[in-house]
């Protein structure tokens, strides 16, 4: 038995000097040092750019530059044919804004059902009146109330003959009270109406011109 414990206590002894010796050669092997590891003074990455990292827009197929918009441009009048018109305003007005705006709101309804082409449905700059009154004893007037015209405007391009009697009728007989309702040919008058004039900024730009 004690040969047998020494023969054991001796491959203990040597595979723990052979566990020794490759310790000591992988502690002598000179490690490589990252340049981030590395210390303070041997940094190597302080002044090295970043190539872009983070950025991902080039990535992405370049757009066509958008068109801008030309502001206040006129359409293009419809000609009549014979059976045909060509581009009408139906114009609705009154003091009450929202009976006004139900009112235009069937109408274009209306055309819907009836296949009459909308080109366009907006509203008008609202008017202001002042009515004035006389004092009793004297001759100074003052404002007694102010009166607001709402209008709005739908524009058909092309409305048949035969279907607008039809259509008129229908308008006329539909008509609420305090609205008045006109149809008329559309001109650049009547585009002209629909932006509100600025004298103030006409007068500046009039003495920046001269």
């Amino acid at each position: 038995m004690n040969a047998v414990f020494r023969k054991l206590q001796v491959s203990v002894t040597q595979q723990a000097c052979v566990l020794n010796q490759a310790l000591a050669l992988c502690w002598a092997t000179p490690s490589i040092q990252h340049p981030v590891w590395a210390s303070v003074s041997e940094r190597q990455y302080k002044s090295m750019p970043t190539h872009g990292i983070g950025r991902w827009r080039h990535l992405l197929p370049k757009e066509a530059p958008k068109k801008k918009k030309d502001k206040h441009q006129m359409k293009e009048i419809m000609a009549e044919t014979d059976t045909a018109y060509g581009t009408l305003n139906v114009k609705v007005s009154g003091y009450d804004m929202t009976v006004v705006e139900h009112y235009s709101q069937y109408i274009h309804n209306l055309c819907n059902r009836l296949g009459i082409k909308v080109a366009e449905s907006y509203a008008l700059p609202t008017k202001s009146t002042e009515v004035m009154l006389m004092q009793e004893q004297g001759t100074k007037m003052y404002v007694d109330a102010v009166l607001k015209t709402h209008e709005r405007v739908v524009q058909l391009s092309r409305l048949d003959t035969a279907v607008c009697p039809v259509f008129m009728d229908v308008l006329l007989k539909n008509q609420p009270e305090g609205v008045e309702l006109s149809v008329k040919e559309h001109t650049e008058a009547d585009f002209q109406a629909r932006f509100k004039g600025r004298p103030e900024l006409e007068g500046l730009i009039a003495q920046m011109s001269h």
